[in-house]
């Protein structure tokens, strides 16, 4: 403190001199002027009293003229009240600039500050994000370890989200987040952490527990925070809560391992009486579709487990496939095929991601160089998770894939959704561009069900627009639904992007698209997903069949 105030004062006494030998130039022009406006004065009543100017005659009018007597003092009242007056306006315009300053300095700390909030903070709830709870739960770690105490992480799902999403719409779904988020805060205040890490999914930490008893206990206030009913668009509701819990030390030693064997204590307890359930590695071995396959990833690339499936897309404007969708396929020698809703959420709560997306984007690189040296003119789509665009690696990681496998960027699309671009925007954007400037291009997936932003979609460097198959299944009986594909095909060419509607799966559906513009559609009607050898069998065989019904 008293360096800064030593510091205020240097900056202070150095403006006052610079400012105070400006204004003293001044002072001194007058004075300049004062005195000799006091010569000629004099010189003029020696003449005119002598009818000459000499010695005499000056010192004569000087002992008997008042007027000059008071000239005389003038020169001296200048310079006083010109340093006095000099000195008031410097020290008065430097505390100015200091204030000015500190103001425009304390502006620049509260934005920086709100910045370094809204990285970590979640926008919506205003709660934590899974980074800052990831950080925190290792900081736990390390404390509870050196005291040789234990804490707890519990995930809480909201079973019912997505039927009130779907039902009332997003804005319904947010509000119940909203008041979901404003009853666990007000149950658990500090030192426990409550977070939000998923759309639908909270997350708590608890430390200096005393057993595995008091924890299950927590999960039972946590449920009784909850009973009572929510009101969302006038409707009262209940909130279907599901709670997974871990116990640090037995279940786990790191963040990743705990917040994993969560996960698989939630998919528990999805299917127990109670809402809840604390993890147990029996459950590693009972579990449908185990969610505890992630810690094999690794395992699985290297065993070739991992297979890409490729669903077709077909332009509308020539009938033509010149694209298709790549998507994950697990062949799991014990679970037989996994897709990835069985196995790609889980993996995105912990950071296990990368190495899937890794694998993905290679294999797709590698597929579409191949169909291109056969001749084939085929783009495919691959999928990046929110994860991914909160990866900084992730733009070198593709630049290298680029190199090594020699993909021309055009022959890949990278879908992205509009909810992986909100949990932390400036990141997206920034790692958007950077991949953008290599030449690949991007879809928006499933546009409509997230969070819609006309500025958003300004920013980015799109290529296309995907219509989720929700909007796109009942057009031909929602009117809504056709309201909402209608604006989406007008607004997309508009930025002049290319529309693609998934989940076709009825003849009139695709008719009807065709008439309202859609550019590419793809869905059962088509084809589904199948293996890289059915789907060149089927462009040999089917596509021109599929041709003549699609154009009838």
């Amino acid at each position: 403190m008293n360096l800064i105030g030593s510091n205020t004062n240097d900056f202070l006494n150095n403006n006052v001199k610079v400012l105070k030998s400006r204004v003293s130039k001044t002072a001194y022009q007058g004075i300049v002027v004062a005195v000799a406006a006091l010569i000629i004065a004099t010189l003029s009543a020696s003449y005119y009293t002598t009818g000459s100017i000499s010695i005499d005659g000056i010192a004569l009018v000087q002992k008997t003229n008042i007027a000059l007597w008071i000239m005389d003092a003038v020169p001296f009242v200048f310079a006083f009240w010109g340093q006095y007056s000099s000195t008031i306006l410097a020290y008065e315009a430097s505390a100015l600039v200091i204030d000015q300053t500190q103001e425009l300095r304390e502006r620049a700390d509260s934005f920086e500050k709100q910045a370094r909030y809204n990285v970590t903070h979640d926008l919506l709830t205003d709660l934590p994000n899974k980074e800052l709870f990831y950080d925190r739960v290792e900081q736990g770690i390390l404390s509870q370890t050196s005291q040789q105490q234990s804490l707890s992480v519990l995930l809480i799902e909201i079973g019912n989200y997505k039927q009130v999403s779907d039902t009332l719409g997003r804005n319904a779904s947010d509000s119940l987040i909203k008041q979901v988020s404003v009853r666990l805060k007000s149950a658990y205040a500090s030192p426990a952490t409550i977070a939000r890490i998923d759309s639908n999914i909270f997350s708590l930490l608890l430390t200096n527990i005393e057993n595995k008893q008091t924890v299950l206990s927590q999960a039972e206030n946590i449920h009784r925070a909850l009973e009572e009913p929510f009101f969302v668009e006038k409707v009262k509701m209940a909130c279907q809560a599901n709670i997974g819990i871990v116990y640090f030390p037995d279940h786990g030693g790191d963040v990743d391992t705990l917040v994993q064997r969560a996960g698989i204590a939630l998919y528990v307890a999805q299917n127990s009486n109670k809402g809840y359930a604390l993890y147990d590695p029996s459950y590693d071995e009972h579990t449908p579709r185990q969610l505890t396959l992630m810690s094999e990833l690794n395992q699985a690339v290297e065993r070739g487990e991992l297979e890409l499936y490729y669903q077709p897309k077909l332009d509308l404007r020539d009938d033509c496939v010149s694209s298709a969708e790549a998507l994950v396929r697990w062949n799991h020698p014990r679970h037989g095929l996994l897709l990835p809703d069985h196995f790609v959420p889980l993996m995105e709560r912990t950071r296990m991601i990368q190495s899937l997306t890794r694998w993905v984007i290679e294999a797709s690189m590698l597929q579409a160089v191949k169909w291109a040296g056969t001749g084939y003119n085929i783009s495919i789509s691959v999928n990046l998770s929110a994860k991914d665009l909160n990866n900084p690696e992730l733009p070198d990681l593709i630049a290298g894939l680029k190199g090594r496998t020699g993909v021309n960027p055009e022959w890949i699309m990278l879908e992205i959704t509009e909810s992986s671009i909100m949990s932390n925007p400036e990141t997206a954007f920034e790692i958007i561009n950077r991949i953008d400037q290599m030449g690949f291009r991007f879809s928006i997936d499933d546009y409509g069900t997230g969070y819609s932003s006309l500025s958003y979609l300004k920013r980015m460097p799109l290529k296309e627009l995907k219509i989720d198959r929700s909007f796109v299944k009942d057009i031909m009986t929602d009117e809504s639904d056709a309201v909402i594909v209608n604006a989406t095909i007008n607004l997309a060419h508009n930025l002049g992007l290319q529309v693609t509607a998934e989940g076709v799966n009825d003849p009139a559906v695709l008719q009807k698209l065709r008439r309202e513009g859609c550019d590419v559609v793809q869905g059962y009607l088509l084809a589904r997903p199948m293996p890289v050898g059915a789907f060149e069998e089927w462009l040999s065989s089917e596509a021109n069949q599929f041709k003549e019904v699609v154009t009838e």
